[in-house]
């Protein structure tokens, strides 16, 4: 079947048998390697990406599903201007190690300061909550988050002050 969506932006289309899920359209389709695959259960979040604007784990979401939709990737994140403060935030407060889980994470993140500019630390391990970190601990993933949360706000209120 034929399936046209945009990604990050860009519109694609390719013919695709309908069982193919949105994760191996993703990364085999169109190269795009930042979405992980991991679990084919829904349960580790590395293959978070988002639909029309609304996080999905796409390993459980079939490409069809996605037809006529906008999905959103990890490299969709950064723009012309640099890295996501939330891109950022991994960086300054070391919040990957081995790398795995951080593509949905940093999606699932932007997600939640899209929604809550501000988000407390139990906020932000509730909306994390369906993302498994094997490696970290969460100390500095939620510490990442709020890096950016941080930072975003300090860049509105300079923006606004300008």
């Amino acid at each position: 079947m034929r399936v046209t969506l945009t990604v990050n932006g860009a519109e694609t289309t390719a013919d695709v048998e309908p069982r193919l899920l949105l994760v191996h359209y993703l990364r085999d389709v169109l190269g795009l390697t930042g979405t992980h695959w991991g679990c084919d259960t829904s349960n580790c979040g590395a293959c978070t990406v988002w639909l029309d604007g609304v996080p999905i784990k796409s390993c459980t979401t079939l490409a069809a599903m996605a037809d006529g939709h906008e999905v959103r990737t990890v490299e969709g994140l950064a723009s012309e201007d640099g890295l996501d403060p939330v891109q950022q935030g991994f960086v300054e407060e070391h919040g990957l190690q081995c790398g795995f889980c951080t593509p949905g994470m940093m999606m699932t993140a932007r997600a939640l300061l899209d929604r809550i500019p501000d988000p407390d630390e139990a906020t932000i391990r509730e909306a994390i909550s369906g993302n498994l970190c094997r490696c970290t601990g969460y100390e500095n993933i939620v510490r990442a988050i709020r890096w950016a949360a941080r930072h975003e706000a300090e860049r509105t209120s300079e923006e606004a002050a300008v």
